[in-house]
């Protein structure tokens, strides 16, 4: 077959040699900035690039204008998006060719985070009270028939980036008002505390095949808007939390239609009412090295296999997801002030994994039990801090492509 990847970031190379050792031809579109960045060459046939990666209507006109001259002399069979940024692409290139894949409406669901919240409301999954921003009464009825704090975040974007949190009616309003004519792409919900898990997953023929759930030990939010360490562990294998996270994730995946893909999504269980709720999803593997995370502890590769279930799905020949380990593992990932940290005072057997990344220190440990790798990866946190190796940088009202 011959795959279009989109990727307008540096990531995804797992999931190209994969691609590629299928037997596919492997084309990829990423952003002009990137041309340069240690793609694996070896694996890809072809590249493209785009000046500008935004989702606008200009950078769709120019893509399928692209497309159109390219699909002159070659046959497109797949495409697949690598990143949360480059699902609306992927869908509107699948939905102009009729290529198979996810269109538009269910790729909503995977990219807009009010899609998301009202699919699952309707199917009966647990949602924080949220509103869009749309009618200026709706809100204030909402403001005053719920409790502070909230979050006003970004339909569209990933991670923390764009979120502000509030805490009065009026601070509430002077946020929705900021926004000025781009409200419209925001929405609000009730802040509920509570720790935050993740569960990644691999789903074909509408069944999730494989699913690993961790809890981050600082939520996304908190590391980029107060400077912390970022960490995740993985769940008590087993455990009611596993059940409960398991089935959340299975319920969602049901709910949006989603057919075959890799998934990260994200549930918070609430320290008032032990209750857990659904925060987002996505059509792609986790980011911040997550599924190496993901392959210490069950011997997966989200990147390999998701290749694996693409291909298997188009030649419409049967998958076998490889035997699944039950460890434990965990990630710490901190910004550092020097630009290649030294690492060598990391040396516990446990490790399976040190970040190479210019200022950042990361490391994976792996271990049969859980509190080793919790314990490690306070060790690790105290010494990012002793080393002087932690720094901290604003968080971004955008994605830096």
């Amino acid at each position: 077959m011959t795959i279009l990847c989109i990727c307008t970031f540096f990531k995804g190379a797992e999931f190209l040699r994969a691609s590629k050792a299928e037997g596919n031809t492997v084309l990829l579109l990423t952003n002009k900035a990137l041309e340069y960045k240690p793609w694996p060459r070896e694996s890809i046939d072809e590249f493209f690039f785009l000046d500008n990666v935004e989702n606008s209507f200009d950078t769709y006109r120019k893509i399928i204008d692209g497309m159109s001259f390219l699909m002159r002399s070659k046959k497109i069979d797949l495409v697949v998006a690598l990143d949360d940024f480059d699902v609306e692409k992927a869908a509107l290139v699948r939905e102009h060719f009729r290529i198979p894949g996810m269109g538009q409406t269910t790729a909503r669901y995977f990219r807009d985070k009010l899609a998301m919240r009202v699919q699952a409301e309707d199917k009966g999954i647990a949602v924080p009270v949220f509103s869009p921003l749309f009618n200026d009464v709706e809100i204030t009825e909402y403001l005053h028939k719920t409790t502070p704090p909230w979050v006003i975040k970004p339909r569209s974007e990933a991670s923390a980036a764009g979120i502000k949190k509030v805490y009065a009616f009026q601070e509430a309003w002077d946020t929705v008002h900021s926004l000025g004519e781009e409200r419209h792409n925001f929405l609000i919900e009730q802040f509920k505390p509570g720790d935050v898990y993740h569960v990644d997953s691999l789903i074909i023929g509408g069944e999730v095949v494989f699913s690993r759930c961790s809890q981050y030990l600082s939520t996304p939010f908190e590391v980029a808007h107060g400077g912390g360490i970022f960490g995740s562990v993985t769940v008590e294998h087993a455990s009611l939390d596993e059940q409960a996270l398991t089935l959340v994730n299975y319920q969602v995946m049901k709910a949006f239609g989603m057919k075959f893909s890799a998934s990260h999504t994200e549930v918070i269980k609430c320290y008032e009412d032990g209750n857990y709720y659904f925060l987002e999803t996505a059509s792609r593997v986790g980011g911040a090295h997550l599924a190496e995370m993901v392959e210490a502890s069950s011997g997966i590769n989200l990147w390999k296999e998701w290749a694996k279930i693409e291909t298997s799905v188009a030649e419409n020949k049967p998958y076998t997801l490889p035997p699944v380990e039950k460890m434990y593992s965990g990630i710490i990932i901190s910004l550092s002030s020097h630009q290649h940290p030294d690492l060598s005072a990391f040396n516990d057997e446990e490790i399976y994994w040190k970040m190479d990344d210019e200022y950042h220190v990361g490391l994976i440990v792996k271990s049969d039990s859980r509190a080793r790798v919790v314990e490690l990866l306070d060790k690790y946190a105290r010494m990012i801090y002793d080393l002087g190796y932690h720094a901290s940088a604003p968080a971004p009202d955008k994605p830096v492509h």
